[in-house]
């Protein structure tokens, strides 16, 4: 592995790539790899070769922040053999908004030089943040020699193998921030420390009876990937949105993924609310796009964000995440009548609720819309969210402010399902004026957004002129509830015409409006938890015949891949007989929401 500044390879911490290269030569000469595999979630295993006599196994774990690795070279031949091994490393401490792309040109801070001594390697970096950041590689055994050129070094190893001998090098790899470092593993007790909380991860979660082959694989594979992106922050385990890109706290992708998976583990949702409660918003700053009351969007921790340089320190730029915390709070509530927890979350539930009145809705008109205040802030706020996504048929993009057509049904089922946890803490009359608001919500929503087209449309544009393009949006108020049921048949007709419904799964949008483009990431795509979001929503009005199409299509493309994982999402191309779907390229593996969407599919 070596990583140039555009590529996403390497190891990362809190935003910052600390290892950018890894790579192994014999004898001057990289092993060719054989077989990979990654089915445990926090290890992975590759078996490569050189020639017919040494094979190479390197077994890679991520335990407690650190990466432990083990090459095992092993003579399989009837006579001696002898080979240097080489492994050089690098540590660029890139921010991950520069690899992205984000930020293309950042400023950079100081590289110190790379250290060695007999069994540390050591690479520092002096960020604009003023924070020390450092990678600290422990080799065992020692290394014959080592070099350090150009910031890389290379270590080396001499090795003498008897017939059928091994031998093996263990690397411990651990970001460092102002020199704080965890206690010491082995490779062993590494292992046995991430087994051990993967394994209390699956006892924490209801087992589904009565699940049959080959569902029972895709069931694991989502509650392995979910294991893998628990992350500690601010003592709550939340879960990260996804690998590579978004290892990180974000408000709308941990509420829906906490929301799919209510029925298996309610206490993801529990933590995702106390987390979000803590971030909060309580003033109004433009630059990171937060008003009182607002719940984020994205939290980073990276050198960008730490020096001011980008706003998610938190960001706020998103229209839906605070109807979702209230929504998530009240499906929570309902599942377990944890009164509790909603005592404790009373005033950050009444500053989201104001939030929509005051400021969500900026025109008063009875919808909450979105523009960006903040200059690096989000065009489109959201799960939509590309510069692109929102656009009328004809392609032309749409100007704001944005009133989308998911975000009112996320408001509707937020107050109307709100409205008993306050009856529950005592407060009726709040909760007798929700309800009322929520009725007049959905009586206006069905008046300003139906289309004669039998769908509703994505938004009203700063204009209150429908935006009509056909979407995947209109699937999330069958979720909500906000449509009226005379309009359900309809909507439910167009989701699963052969325009939307690719054969793989509904399109973000429709193949016969101007901007459709399969391979686009928001206008053309298929989002696995977008289609569990729009089968949740069939079922609620009675159409599970739709339901089961999009349930069965979203089956099929898990069990396509070996592993029965659902990427972040793949291409819109029509289906074809025996035909693979095509892979999105830079889609997450693991990613939140879509590990999460097969618990949601079954209806659990």
């Amino acid at each position: 592995m070596r990583a140039e500044r555009a590529t996403g390879e390497g190891l990362y911490f809190e935003d910052t790539r600390y290892l950018s290269e890894l790579s192994l030569t014999l004898d001057g000469e990289e092993p060719v790899p054989l077989n990979s595999s990654a089915g445990l979630g926090h290890e992975a295993t590759i078996e490569l070769t050189t020639n017919p006599l040494l094979d190479v196994l390197r077994v890679r774990r991520v335990s407690a922040g650190r990466l432990y690795e083990r090459i095992e070279i092993r003579n399989h031949g009837t006579a001696r053999a002898e080979t240097d091994v080489a492994i050089t490393l690098g540590a660029d401490f890139a921010d991950m908004f520069e690899i992205r792309g984000v930020v293309p040109e950042p400023p950079r801070g100081l590289a110190r030089p790379a250290s060695f001594d007999r069994y540390q390697i050591r690479f520092g970096y002096e960020g604009v943040d003023d924070t020390l950041r450092e990678t600290i590689v422990e080799m065992d055994p020692p290394p014959s020699t080592a070099g350090v050129s150009g910031g890389r070094v290379e270590a080396r190893w001499s090795l003498r193998l008897e017939p059928h001998e091994s031998a093996a090098i263990d690397l411990l790899v651990e970001p460092s921030i102002e020199g704080r470092r965890a206690s010491p593993l082995s490779f062993e007790a590494a292992g046995e420390r991430a087994e051990g909380a993967v394994r209390a991860w699956f006892e924490s979660c209801r087992e589904i009876e009565g699940l049959r082959p080959p569902y029972d694989r895709v069931v694991s594979a989502a509650l392995r990937d979910l294991s893998s992106l628990i992350t500690p922050f601010d003592d709550h385990d939340v879960f990260a949105a996804g690998i590579p890109w978004y290892v990180a706290p974000f408000g709308r992708d941990s509420l829906i993924t906490a929301y799919e998976m209510l029925g298996v583990n309610p206490e993801p949702a529990r933590a995702t609310l106390r987390f979000l409660a803590r971030h909060q918003a309580t003033e109004d700053d433009p630059h990171r796009d937060a008003e009182p009351g607002k719940i984020l969007h994205e939290l980073r921790r990276g050198e960008l964000a730490r020096g001011g340089f980008i706003p998610h320190t938190p960001y706020y730029g998103s229209v839906d995440s605070t109807p979702l915390f209230v929504a998530l709070a009240a499906e929570y509530w309902r599942r377990t009548k944890d009164l509790d927890s909603m005592l404790e979350l009373r005033a950050t539930l009444d500053a989201a609720l104001r939030w929509i009145d005051e400021f969500g809705d900026l025109d008063g008109d009875g919808f909450i819309e979105y523009e960006r205040r903040s200059p690096s802030g989000l065009r489109n706020q959201g799960w939509k969210d590309s510069d692109d996504s929102i656009v009328h048929a004809d392609g032309a993009l749409a100007t704001g402010p944005i009133a989308l057509v998911e975000a009112q049904g996320y408001v509707y089922m937020a107050k109307h399902q709100i409205a008993e946890v306050y009856a529950a803490m005592g407060d009726r009359g709040r909760a007798e004026v929700l309800r009322h608001e929520a009725g007049r919500l959905k009586k206006s929503f069905n008046d300003a957004f139906w289309m004669p087209e039998g769908t509703f449309a994505l938004a009203l544009d700063g204009r209150k002129n429908r935006i009509c393009s056909v979407t995947s949006n209109p699937g999330h108020c069958l979720f909500t509830g906000i449509v009226d049921s005379d309009k359900a048949a309809d909507v439910a007709r167009r989701l699963t015409s052969p325009e939307v419904f690719s054969g793989w799964g509904v399109r973000t949008l429709a193949c016969d409006c101007g901007a459709f483009d399969p391979t686009s990431y928001h206008n053309g795509s298929v989002w696995p938890h977008d289609n569990a979001i729009i089968a949740t929503g069939l079922r609620r009005y009675g159409f599970w015949g739709e339901a089961e199409l999009i349930s069965a299509a979203m089956f099929d493309a898990a069990l396509q891949a070996p592993d029965a994982r659902l990427p972040e999402l793949f291409c819109g191309f029509d289906r074809i007989k025996d035909v693979p779907y095509v892979p999105y390229p830079v889609a997450c593996r693991p990613q939140a929401w879509a590990a999460a969407a097969p618990l949601m599919l079954l209806g659990i």
